[in-house]
């Protein structure tokens, strides 16, 4: 009776595990030329139409001491689930993008913090719903406390 019991909740972490989400990853890895000036391209994964999906992008900054938020265009690829994200936020300060998307009734989130080289790939934060303000927050004073060592 017991291993019927665990069954569910294995069941469970493994469909947690496959829910709509992103992966970012360089310019080059579009394989399009009119994108390899984006700041990052990112697909969308476990969406069964990534075409219907609804993707929002923003720009979440800190330039001289003052918030920033800056709405970005998010640009498909001709593959369908796949978009590109240009900087358009300008140079001066410090900054994340933070990614949401819908897709059926499943929702992602991602907050893609940008150096001075481009987007971090190993500070980026992915979770299965929008980020939060504070954890945007977050990411913001962890690149403003680097930005000052």
């Amino acid at each position: 009776m017991l291993r019927f019991a665990l069954a569910p909740s294995v069941f469970a972490a493994v469909a947690m595990a496959d829910g709509f989400t992103f992966t970012i990853g360089s310019p080059v890895a579009a394989q399009e030329a009119q994108f390899k000036t984006a700041a990052f391209v990112f697909r969308t994964e476990h969406c069964a139409e990534p075409a219907k999906s609804q993707i929002t992008a923003t720009a979440e900054g800190i330039v001289r001491g003052a918030r920033r938020s800056v709405a970005l265009k998010v640009a498909a690829l001709q593959r369908p689930g796949v978009y590109a994200v240009f900087q358009t936020w300008g140079d001066g300060g410090q900054w994340v993008v933070v990614l949401k998307g819908e897709c059926e009734n499943e929702n992602a989130g991602a907050i893609v913090p940008i150096g001075p080289k481009g987007f971090i790939r190993e500070s980026s934060k992915f979770f299965p719903r929008p980020a939060k303000g504070p954890e945007v927050d977050a990411s913001l004073k962890s690149l403003v406390e680097g930005e000052s060592k």
